[in-house]
């Protein structure tokens, strides 16, 4: 009785080290810092899903960074932050890229076919960017954007004057673009929106890309998982599942739809994670 009292002792000291070891493994573990655009849905759901498998599956704490896209450039290019999943290219983030591209590494897509442009309503009379000018007064000569230095701000900024254009481009934000396109469909009213995809708006309303026959706004993109020249000493494993995270298509709209309806981002996550475990099992183990 006394051997085997022992031996289960011994047998709770190993677990109990053991758990303490791996505790303060952890612990030690560097924090995962991660650049994304607040106003971009995509980007937000993208960040706080893979944030939460790195702390839950990989045990790094992680801290989210709001910034605007080119100073989510330059601070992963300059180690402020380790790593971004919203790079746009190669259109969208193009300038971006050329001036960042050496201190930085692409890993990958994370999400393929995204596309950038100018969107209307599907009953909207007009089709392409071409045949804009002759319906400035049906849509109020004015085109809503979001922030003024995003990428798809400055493609609408050359299509105007490739295309001749006289409207005026109206800066805002991601949260006000989306506000006003509310308040003009529930009103059946035209409008024009500087928009991407992926974005819950497209399940939510009926929407469509105007045509860019002179391909300003480039062909189909992909968004990338960036991170920066030191990341793979400091994290391989991190850096591995980047590799490997990618959403499959229609994956990521729960994500936006639920955060839209009023979820918090990272219970949205969570609750994409817990629906897809072994999807998430596949990309970290």
């Amino acid at each position: 009785m006394r051997t085997h009292g022992k031996r289960l002792a011994f047998a709770a000291l190993v677990v109990s080290t053991l758990s303490l070891s791996m505790a303060a493994s952890a612990a030690d573990k560097p924090t995962i810092k991660i650049g994304y655009v607040d106003g971009w849905d995509d980007s937000v759901a993208t960040s706080n899903v893979a944030a939460l498998i790195i702390e839950k599956e990989l045990g790094y704490p992680v801290q989210l960074v709001p910034v605007a896209a080119g100073i989510m450039w330059q601070g992963v290019a300059r180690g402020d932050l380790d790593a971004t999943l919203s790079a746009w290219l190669p259109v969208t983030h193009a300038d971006y890229y050329k001036k960042f591209g050496a201190d930085v590494k692409d890993l990958g897509a994370n999400f393929n076919d995204a596309k950038i442009g100018l969107i209307v309503p599907e009953s909207a009379d007009v089709t392409s960017v071409a045949d804009l000018e002759g319906k400035k007064a049906e849509f109020g000569g004015r085109i809503v954007g979001i922030d003024a230095g995003a990428g798809v701000m400055r493609k609408t900024d050359d299509a105007i004057k490739a295309y001749g254009l006289s409207y005026t481009l109206m800066p805002s934000s991601g949260a006000a673009m989306t506000a006003e396109l509310a308040r003009a469909e529930a009103a059946k009213k035209p409008i024009i929106v500087t928009g991407w995809k992926p974005h819950w708006i497209f399940a939510k309303y009926k929407l469509k890309f105007l045509d860019d026959p002179k391909k300003i706004f480039g062909e189909s993109e992909h968004v990338d998982n960036v991170v920066g020249l030191g990341l793979e000493k400091k994290a391989p494993d991190v850096v591995a599942f980047l590799k490997k995270f990618q959403w499959k298509p229609g994956q990521i709209d729960s994500v936006m739809l639920a955060t839209q309806g009023g979820e918090k981002p990272a219970a949205a996550a969570a609750d994409w994670i817990k629906a897809h475990q072994s999807e998430v099992d596949g990309w970290t183990k």
